[in-house]
C-alpha cells in the first residue's frame, strides 16, 4: 500500500447539501434559513442568545458550584507518621493528637478543619493517635501494628443510621 492509494471507507464522508440551487433541490431560494431577519443574514453568531430570556451564563453564580460549607482536612499518611517518629519529632509511647502533629511540623492546621489519616506507606510500631478522620485501610494498618485510632468527627453514614 502506498500513501496515494489510501482512501476513506465508502460512505465515511457525506457530501454536503448544495444550497440555493433551485426549487427542485429542496434547499433552494432561502437555503433553509426562512425569510429575512438576523438569522437569515451572513455572519450571524448568536451563541448563548436565548430569545431575550436571561442567558444561562448570566443566571448561574460566578463563584461556581463549590460547596462553601465543605470542610478540608490535612492529609497524614502512615509513612509520614513513621518518619516523624523515627526522626524524634513525635513520641510513639504517648498519645498523638492533632495539636502535637502541628507542633512537630508534620501537618499544617491553619486553613483546615483537622487531620485525616491515610494508608500510604506502612507503620511498624504501636501508636495511639487521635485525628478528625481516618481511612479504613489506615485504621486496619495501625491496629495490625498494635496501635489504636480514635476519630473525633463521626461519619455522616454513621449519624444517619
Amino acid at each position: 500500500m502506498k500513501l496515494n492509494e489510501i482512501r476513506d471507507n465508502p460512505g465515511a464522508r457525506l457530501k454536503s447539501k448544495r444550497l440555493g440551487r433551485g426549487i427542485g433541490s429542496g434547499k433552494g431560494k432561502t437555503s433553509g434559513k426562512g425569510v429575512k431577519g438576523q438569522k437569515a443574514r451572513e455572519g450571524v453568531s448568536l451563541n448563548g442568545f436565548e430569545g431575550g430570556q436571561l442567558p444561562i451564563y448570566r443566571r448561574l453564580p460566578k463563584r461556581g458550584f463549590n460547596n462553601i460549607s465543605r470542610k478540608e482536612y490535612a492529609p497524614l499518611n502512615l509513612n509520614t507518621l513513621e518518619a516523624a517518629i523515627e526522626a524524634g519529632k513525635l513520641d510513639a509511647a504517648q498519645p498523638i493528637t492533632e495539636a502535637l502533629l502541628a507542633e512537630a511540623g508534620v501537618v499544617r492546621l491553619n486553613k483546615v478543619a483537622g487531620v485525616r489519616l491515610l494508608a500510604r506507606g506502612a507503620i511498624t510500631r504501636a501508636v495511639t493517635i487521635e485525628v478528625s478522620g481516618a481511612s479504613a485501610a489506615a485504621v486496619a494498618a495501625i491496629e495490625q501494628a498494635g496501635g489504636k485510632v480514635t476519630t473525633t468527627v463521626a461519619k455522616a453514614a454513621a449519624e444517619a443510621a
